[in-house]
């Protein structure tokens, strides 16, 4: 559906000015940085889920699984290419349940509901003329590809434990997809071996020690196959919930340099059909229990040093395909954002969104492909917040989270304020921490250029709107496909930054000093 608004109603101005505003100086810490993303910190996945794949008395999948997504619509193609570039992660339940038609496979089923297979399926297949299409589609966006492979080839499931896959990881099949993908020229930035298959599983499980012995295996096979390092494409896992005692064993039997980045799962939001979901989400004290996460896969990360530090390879919020009536809506970002920036502070190097279209989850409408209002706090993300993570501090209600980064365009500082109240605006000044001694006093920070400002409301002044407004113009799809331009609104630097109740803020300061952005 295509809403031709051209500007937010004015019931947000009168809203905005009946709440109780509270001023807060936010000090910003720019000596040193706190942490490092990588460049492509936002990422999204695509999923091999099938149109049967039904939750909670509904199917939100449709057509948008893998190997079923129609990759000719021109918004979906826009919607891509806006990141220049977005890192794609192809993977989810099913990858370790698809064999690859190369080589000695010859036969290629397609997913069918059987009661009895991993997550309720059969297996399914990837044949080279689909490898083919995705790959001149990813070519074409200037996509950057993580590619699941199957882990569960050549294991059997156990006799007498159920859920567990024993035997020794069979890598031909593997072997032949990438033979075949390097004879065709095409780009792999890194593979992530399996998905979810420790701990007690989803639907399979592996043991620690052996997913370790396999991913030497993998990692051999990936040197062996890229001999030339610098187009080497890096191996990534496990790929699920965090666990202590299985990870430090995992990385203990496969030792240092097999893993170039340790990935996990978020989806602190619990079930998908959970009521209470609204509540969480705007509740600073809930979001705040997943650091605890954050807080042990970084301990991993410094005992066992992998290259490309911890990702967060699959994210999104609720489970089994996300909330029907939150996920899509304005108030997810309260949780999605909050996240991006939370694991930023954490070191963790990338950010995936599970999905970018599929499931109530994904960034994109699955039957429209039109933007649901998280696409477009990501693409702000991408185009505002670098890779240097810096530490903030503020005396106010906790419903305000600030996160801060040197700009992604130099020069400047970019931040991103949540204001989770329905009932309390803020007005904002900035201290600058620049010497970063805490012996220093902070000095007060009154810029001279303009500010560039981002504010992101919802297009009633209701969180549960679906039409996200942008510093008051509805973002809405055009005739032409395009995605609508997205431009700062300059502000005078003399004046504090107004965050409205429940608003998503993003805010650059081309002249703030911060050293660790020089």
């Amino acid at each position: 559906m295509y809403f031709k608004f051209t500007f937010c109603p004015i019931i947000l101005l009168l809203w905005a000015s009946l709440s109780f505003a509270q001023n807060v100086n936010v000090v910003i810490h720019g000596a040193a940085s706190i942490a490092k993303t990588d460049d492509n910190f936002v990422c999204v996945t695509l999923d091999w889920w099938h149109a049967k794949k039904c939750d909670y008395n509904q199917c939100p999948w449709g057509k948008a699984g893998i190997l079923n997504l129609d990759l000719r619509y021109g918004v979906l193609i826009n919607a891509i290419k806006a990141f220049n570039p977005l890192r794609i992660k192809v993977g989810g339940s099913l990858q370790d349940n698809v064999v690859y038609k190369v080589g000695e496979v010859s036969s290629c089923p397609n997913f069918m509901k059987r009661e009895d297979g991993l997550f309720g399926f059969s297996q399914g297949c990837l044949s080279m003329e689909r490898w083919d299409q995705l790959n001149r589609f990813f070519n074409h966006t200037g996509v950057k590809l993580t590619f699941g492979l199957n882990a569960l080839l050549g294991r059997n499931e156990s006799q007498t434990e159920k859920g567990l896959w024993i035997g020794d990881w069979q890598p031909q099949n593997t072997r032949d997809f990438m033979q075949y993908t390097m004879s065709k020229g095409y780009k792999v930035d890194s593979y992530e071996f399996g998905n979810q298959l420790f701990g007690s599983g989803m639907g399979a499980k592996v043991d620690a020690k052996q997913y370790g012995k396999d991913v030497i295996v993998l990692k051999n096979l990936v040197k062996e196959l890229y001999a030339h390092p610098e187009t080497q494409p890096k191996v990534l896992g496990p790929g699920g919930f965090y666990e202590e005692k299985w990870f430090n064993t995992f990385l203990e039997v496969s030792g240092q340099g097999i893993v170039d980045g340790l990935t996990h799962h978020i989806y602190n939001l619990g079930p998908g059909d959970d009521p209470n979901m609204m509540n969480k989400i705007l509740d600073p004290s809930y979001l705040n229990q997943v650091s605890q996460t954050y807080k042990g896969v970084s301990d991993v990360v410094n005992k066992f040093r992998p290259q490309l530090g911890a990702w967060v390879s699959e994210s999104g919020g609720a489970l089994n395909g996300g909330s029907k009536d939150v996920s899509r809506t304005f108030a997810d970002g309260f949780w999605y954002l909050d996240q991006m920036g939370m694991a930023s502070t954490y070191d963790q190097k990338v950010f995936c969104r599970q999905a970018l279209i599929g499931g109530n989850y994904g960034l994109l409408n699955a039957t429209t492909f039109v933007p649901n209002p998280d696409y477009h706090g990501a693409l702000l993300w991408q185009r505002l917040m670098g890779s240097t993570v810096l530490a903030v501090k503020k005396e106010s209600d906790p419903n305000l989270r600030v996160y801060a980064h040197c700009a992604k365009k130099k020069p400047g500082v970019s931040l991103i304020f949540i204001n989770l109240s329905k009932d309390i605006s803020f007005n904002i000044t900035f201290s600058n921490a620049k010497h970063g001694d805490a012996g220093k006093p902070n000095y007060e920070f009154v810029g001279k250029q303009n500010r560039e400002e981002y504010h992101l409301r919802a297009l009633t002044g209701d969180i549960k709107d679906d039409i996200v407004c942008l510093n008051d113009v509805p973002m809405v799809q055009t005739d032409s496909e395009d995605i609508p331009a997205m431009d700062p609104k300059l502000v005078d630097a003399s004046t504090p930054i107004s965050i409205a109740a429940q608003s998503i803020d993003y805010v650059t300061i081309r002249d703030f000093e911060a050293p660790a952005c020089v």
